[in-house]
């Protein structure tokens, strides 16, 4: 069978660079799934992008479909046939149905006898035919963050579609979206050549684009820029800052990288380096340009979509708009390091917070008491209490700097900073930036203690404020971040080992709400420390324990976060032992045995009642365990402290074996039940051992 390449572009208007990768994973990832639906094969692809195309070429695609025969079951054969063995109508109409002559019917042996089957073969469809229907679909399909629609048209995309390129070989694949006929054509650059391309096969789509100076090839495009930059900072005797993340972006605004290299006042090189970052890279998309020993030079390296004749022409133009940004930031700064924190601190006052929740000076209030009671919790000295309490204190005062008006991202830095002009201790400084992280999923954490006890109280008051106010994340939405704050919050307790009270974190947070508004705030405590408990399980899964391990374990508690994930780490090594399924079927049994039974509150275990050596075995063997794993627990050593208790399993074996349990003598069955309490009791303090799977 002939195989063609396919190709297939949709070209548009300026495409959001952020919308452009995720698009052409949707567009390859959904026209395979198509062609695999319909039985069609293909081979290897590559995708291309730019700001006004997306586009996909899939080699070696077979030019129809693959046959498809299956059997077909119709009536009993006593039906289908007579008793002189002539077919019925029966049988006429089912070789009518599957489109075989009456010959053809086979007689298949059932389970519930003879049947009449024969093979039906569907009919074959060539290649181009399912393509018009399948590429109109595709690009209906594709999502984005936002859409628009345009003329008097009932279709959307990211921006207008202009052309689209459907290619099989070199045969154009007809069809019409909106208001746009496929073809075979396709436009140069905007500027440098905007002229129609002809393109006769797929396999001359990349070259004649870069001949039409277009580099379609995201990857290509990538290392171009990459290696222009550097090239260029160079030459003015530099280099770049390095910013991957940038590359990634400016890759996508461009179809053809001219780059240049700019220079500023160096005046401006007084502002903190954050700031000339900042102003370069959020606004205008420049790169930093840095000397050998790193510290900013009075130069900028920017990625053009074009080339003109003059290209010093350009990169005063760049440079006029970034010297005024400069000197607006500037200006700010000046002005911004003349107030005290404390003038900022006063100003808060006219900050929401949120509309239920107060302003940032409440929150300011609320942060200082739970800092100072995190502290205490984590065996804080008065010194490293006072920093924290000190950064709480002035952590959000930054919030109405005019820098971080004109920088939004620079909040949490600029707090930093003004705390250092300002000559605060280092430990202060560094917990006002740190305690806003993590900012992302999968975001630095914070490096110093002071900052991650901010960095608590900040989350867990935030997380209480919301959940006081009902305002709970569900389903997809979360427009205050709460699974990200959680999730954090577990983090910086887990890398830091902080082993404080999750519970009375909560509670003390919670308290400081009710103040305002009178609730019973048992429930609100719960449903936060449910929250928090099934992020340190998603924590987990992703991390790569088994789910029943997990369950087991935060079953039985989740309110020392580190200890949390140390019991998983033991259990999971417990239970790839060879031995562990007996272990864990005797302690299920146990578990099972007393959540059904009724044990009175005052019955101890009484061993001068005991009626067989296997319970005072059972009994002396548990005394000495739970002697041992009570040390082992306050240490933390949980392998070895299960282990201690696995060594139980043959003791409770052997007293299921020797004795009845359920006694009809009262007296007898509560001191039995009693007993593998306190076997429940032990492992339990580890994890729920029914619910593991063996």
């Amino acid at each position: 069978m002939k195989m063609n390449s396919l190709l297939f572009e949709i070209g548009t208007e300026e495409i959001p660079a952020g919308y452009i990768e995720p698009a052409l994973s949707a567009l390859s990832g959904m026209l395979l799934s198509k062609l695999e639906n319909v039985r069609i094969g293909f081979g290897s692809t590559k995708t291309f992008g730019t700001p006004r195309r997306l586009a996909v070429i899939v080699n070696d695609v077979s030019g129809k479909q693959e046959e498809k025969t299956e059997e077909v079951t119709g009536p009993p054969e006593k039906v289908g046939f007579d008793a002189d063995g002539k077919p019925t109508m029966a049988a006429v109409k089912f070789a009518e149905k599957v489109g075989i002559p009456v010959s053809d019917i086979r007689i298949k042996e059932t389970p519930k006898g003879k049947y009449l089957c024969a093979d039906k073969t569907e009919a074959v469809s060539d290649t181009i035919t399912l393509l018009k229907g399948i590429f109109p679909s595709v690009i209906d399909a594709i999502p984005f963050p936002k859409t628009m629609r345009w003329a008097d048209l009932d279709v959307s995309f990211a921006r207008p579609i202009q052309s689209i390129l459907a290619l099989f070989g070199d045969e154009v694949v007809p069809f019409v979206y909106g208001n746009i006929t496929s073809g075979n054509l396709t436009r140069g650059h905007r500027f440098l050549k905007p002229d129609a391309i002809e393109i006769k096969t797929p396999e001359s789509y990349r070259e004649l684009l870069r001949d039409a100076f277009v580099m379609a090839d995201i990857e290509e495009r990538r290392k171009q820029v990459h290696g222009e930059i550097n090239k260029v900072a160079g030459s003015i005797g530099g280099k770049i800052l390095p910013d991957e993340a940038l590359v990634d972006i400016v890759k996508n605004l461009i179809e053809y990288p001219a780059v240049v290299a700019g220079s500023f006042d160096p005046e401006y090189l007084e502002l903190p380096d954050e700031i000339l970052i900042t102003a370069m890279r959020e606004h205008q998309k420049y790169f930093a340009v840095i000397d050998a020993n790193g510290d900013l030079l009075p130069n900028f390296v920017v990625v053009n979509n074009t080339r003109t004749q003059d290209m010093r022409v350009v990169t005063r133009g760049h440079e006029k708009v970034l010297r005024a940004r400069l000197s607006d930031a500037q200006f700010f700064y000046r002005g911004d390091v003349k107030l005290s924190s404390e003038d900022r601190v006063k100003k808060l006052e006219g900050v929401l917070f949120q509309a239920d929740l107060g302003t940032m000076l409440e929150k300011t209030s609320r942060l200082k008491i739970l800092s100072e009671f995190i502290s205490d919790m984590a065996g804080a000295d008065n010194t490293l209490k006072g920093h924290v309490s000190r950064a709480a204190g002035i952590c959000k005062a930054d919030l109405v700097s005019q820098v971080v008006g004109e920088f939004p991202k620079l909040q949490g830095v600029m707090g930093r900073i003004y705390a250092t002009v300002a000559k605060e201790p280092t430990d202060v400084a560094m917990a006002i930036e740190e305690h806003y992280r993590p900012t992302s999923s999968g975001g630095a954490l914070p490096v110093t203690y002071a900052g991650s006890l901010l960095a608590i109280a900040d989350k867990i008051d935030t997380l209480c404020g919301c959940f006081f106010a009902g305002l709970i994340p569900s389903g997809a939405s979360d427009p205050y971040a709460l699974r990200r704050q959680s999730i954090g919050l577990v983090q910086i307790m887990k890398d830091k080992g902080l082993s404080i009270s999750l519970t009375a974190l909560i509670e003390k947070g919670v308290s400081l709400y009710k103040k305002e508004t009178p609730k019973d705030t048992d429930d609100i405590t719960q449903q936060i420390y449910g929250f928090i408990k099934s992020r340190i399980s998603h924590i987990m899964e992703e991390e790569g324990f088994s789910k029943d391990v997990i369950a087991s374990v935060v079953n039985v508690s989740v309110d020392n976060v580190p200890q949390v994930f140390e019991r998983v780490k033991a259990l999971e090594k417990l239970k790839a032992l060879k031995d562990f399924e007996p272990i864990a079927v005797a302690f299920k049994r146990v578990v099972n045995i007393i959540r059904k039974a009724v044990i009175p509150e005052t019955v101890r275990v009484n061993k001068d009642i005991f009626q067989d050596a296997c319970e005072n075995n059972l009994y002396q063997s548990l005394v000495t365990t739970r002697t041992t794993v009570d040390t082992l627990i306050e240490n933390r050593n949980y392998d070895q402290a299960l282990i201690e208790i696995a060594s139980l399993r043959d003791p409770v074996d052997a007293f299921f074996d020797g004795v009845m349990v359920m006694a009809d003598d009262e007296a007898l069955r509560n001191n039995r039940l009693a007993l593998l309490n306190e076997i429940s009791v032990l492992f339990g303090r580890i994890a729920d051992f029914s619910m593991i799977s063996t």
